[in-house]
């Protein structure tokens, strides 16, 4: 006589596939693909409750957005607090499936609660257990209160973000340039220590260059008139390319490792960049140490 397990039977389909199943989703970087950044899973921890998140790219000039790891009923999620990911891309809507995601702000135990869902009220609970156990354990510290009195940070030099020229176009740096970091990932998944900035490879040159592309060459050199860039576009095209990908020198040869952050340069704008223009070359040309 033979045992028959009658539950695992029903959870068979009839060409015995499991029922309700999800099939598991491979990662690829596609070879057109303008970046190497795997946009699946992203993952990170809240700075305001220390709970896992995952970040997302959005539609054109939207700013990534972090969500709840999990997905949730649709049923039980209001429809304005629905999103869903679409090849890579989150969406602040329902796609009709029964499952939605939730961004992390709507949960998240630091910001203040609206009350009035029974399934969002109860996950922000949960979170906000989570939250106080890493405190507990000291695996997570939350940030100071913020100061109720008149400001007193000092802005980052102008020069502590210079512009930098290349493939025929100028890009704000988000930090000096011996400390812009390479963004690809390592072999053991963590992010590469090595700065963009070689001094084993080929150089940039600091140049005066007018602020504007009407500017006319037979004008008087009014200082206010130029703007000192760091300037690339004397290099190879594929330096300029490993620049623009943000990439150093040994990962600018390794097409096939993925990215583990996003490049952090911003198309320059001469109004809204105003406090970074310089109108005089530095004084000494940007170096690094060597690596170990």
């Amino acid at each position: 006589m033979h045992a028959t397990n009658t539950s695992a039977a029903g959870d068979l389909a009839w060409d015995g596939s499991y029922k309700n199943r999800r099939l598991p989703r491979f990662l690829r970087v596609a070879p057109d693909s303008p970046t190497r950044l795997l946009r699946t899973a992203q993952q990170s921890r809240c700075s305001d409750c220390g709970n896992h998140i995952e970040w997302y790219d959005r539609t054109a000039g939207h700013n990534p957005v972090p969500l709840h790891p999990h997905e949730l009923p649709a049923s039980t999620v209001p429809p304005s607090q629905r999103w869903h990911i679409d090849t890579g891309i989150a969406h602040p809507a329902g796609d009709g499936s029964p499952w939605c995601r939730v961004r992390h702000r709507a949960l998240c135990p630091a910001t203040p609660a609206q009350p009035g869902n029974h399934t969002l009220d109860t996950l922000r609970r949960n979170l906000a257990l989570t939250s106080r156990r890493l405190q507990d354990t000291g695996h997570f510290t939350p940030p100071p209160p913020p100061h109720l009195g008149p400001p007193t940070c000092v802005p980052a030099p102008p020069e502590a973000r210079p512009v930098v020229q290349f493939l025929c176009l100028r890009y704000l740096a988000p930090s000096p340039l011996e400390h812009i970091p390479c963004v690809a990932q390592t072999r053991a998944r963590r992010r590469c220590p090595y700065p963009v900035l070689d001094t084993d490879a080929l150089p940039g040159t600091w140049i005066l260059a007018p602020l504007h592309s009407d500017h006319q060459p037979d004008h008087l050199p009014i200082p206010e008139w130029w703007i000192a860039l760091y300037d690339l576009t004397h290099l190879p095209y594929s330096e300029q390319l490993r620049w623009r990908a943000q990439r150093c020198t040994t990962h600018a040869i390794a097409p096939d490792a993925a990215d583990i952050a996003r490049t952090t340069w911003e198309p320059f704008n001469s109004h809204t960049h105003h406090q970074h223009i310089r109108h005089h070359l530095p004084d000494t040309p940007p170096t690094r140490k060597g690596r170990r």
